[in-house]
């Protein structure tokens, strides 16, 4: 695995958008109980791009594989 370069990263992770969604993606894991080091993602059944919200209704608790492939799914229908 590559070394990671935060220098790079580090304008990507001060953006305003990116922080209001990695407070909305802390928050749904609060919600359904990940702790710090759980290595399972929650999946927004209809993602908060496209209008979901964090209501328990819309969260599941899947792997992070599981996650990243509907990640690239949606993506690729949007594109």
């Amino acid at each position: 695995m590559p070394e990671r370069n935060y220098k790079k990263e580090a304008p990507f992770h001060k953006t305003k958008k990116q922080k209001k969604r990695r407070a909305q993606t802390n928050a749904a894991r609060r919600i359904v109980g990940l702790r710090v080091g759980d290595p399972r993602e929650v999946d927004h059944k209809k993602s908060l791009e496209n209008g979901g919200t964090n209501n328990p209704k819309n969260l599941r608790i899947v792997s992070r594989s599981t996650n990243r492939k509907k990640g690239k799914k949606s993506r690729r229908a949007t594109a």
